[in-house]
């Protein structure tokens, strides 16, 4: 790909994409980062080796893709800096922020701009990632294939043909890494309190999330399959998983997807 890209913002997850990028060999003299945050922008530098500058502007006159990687509450004021300059060049926008819609990204840069909307999450710094990905009317297919291959570099993407959805996508793997280390701590503490010394029970809790999460993904199977596999009528994984849905697990886990969802609904409102 020799396209350049202007990141603004140069935190994790822009730290991350970056990573990826030059694992793969992507030309160093094509990205471009601006961060406002002078330790970051000294630690991004010298982890990289890349020039990372206190100046969007001239770090965005540099890119043909724009990349926002900065928190949704500053996504505006940020844009009506760049306004003039994104008239000028009119890049392919994309940007990470959750809750900010295409239509408000492309109103706040002036209009007329092909915007993608990408939702990652942490797991992207280990290149383990999933990427939920919207483009608007205007990104064509040439476009599509740049920013589906920046976030290869960080894990699994799957385009979302209703931006409406993007809020439910954060709501699942955006910030779905934190469900799973709250189970994780939350097995790990039930084990101590019964007498398992903590290093055994962090030990053998992690590597069965990690055991589980790689038979869900190189098995094909799916889910609930390999749950009813492992679960012997009247044995002991079928006691706690009768406890865990007589406590209404199911209905919990729905209750918190639609929390985020409506978080990130209202994300954009507050930022509108």
């Amino acid at each position: 790909m020799n396209t350049s890209i202007a990141f603004i913002g140069g935190g994790n997850m822009a730290r991350s994409i970056i990573g990826g990028l030059l694992k793969q060999g992507f030309d160093t003299s094509r990205l471009h980062v601006s961060e406002p945050y002078e330790p970051t922008r000294s630690a991004l530098a010298a982890e990289l080796s890349l020039d990372v500058l206190d100046d969007n502007i001239q770090v965005a006159k540099a890119g043909q893709v724009w990349l926002f990687a900065v928190k949704p509450q500053v996504m505006k004021a940020v844009c009506a800096e760049l306004r003039e300059t994104a008239q000028a060049h009119r890049p392919l926008i994309i940007s990470i922020a959750a809750g900010i819609t295409a239509s408000q990204l492309d109103a706040w840069l002036g209009g007329g701009l092909p915007v993608v909307r990408v939702m990652p999450n942490t797991p992207a710094l280990l290149g383990a990632g999933a990427n939920g990905l919207y483009a608007n009317a205007r990104v064509d297919d040439g476009q599509k294939r740049i920013a589906e291959q920046l976030f290869r570099a960080t894990g699994l993407c799957t385009w979302i043909g209703d931006e409406a959805l993007m809020d439910t996508v954060t709501a699942l793997s955006g910030s779905g890494p934190a469900y799973v280390f709250l189970l994780c701590e939350a097995m790990q503490a039930a084990a101590e309190k019964q007498g398992l010394p903590a290093d055994a029970a962090r030990a053998l809790a992690v590597q069965t999330f990690v055991g589980a999460a790689k038979m869900l993904s190189e098995s094909g199977e799916p889910a609930d399959v390999l749950r009813q596999r492992v679960t012997s009528p009247n044995g002991t994984t079928h006691a706690a998983v009768t406890a865990f849905e007589q406590g209404g697990l199911r209905s919990l886990v729905q209750t918190a997807l639609d929390a985020a969802t409506a978080r990130g609904v209202a994300l954009s409102r507050e930022n509108d």
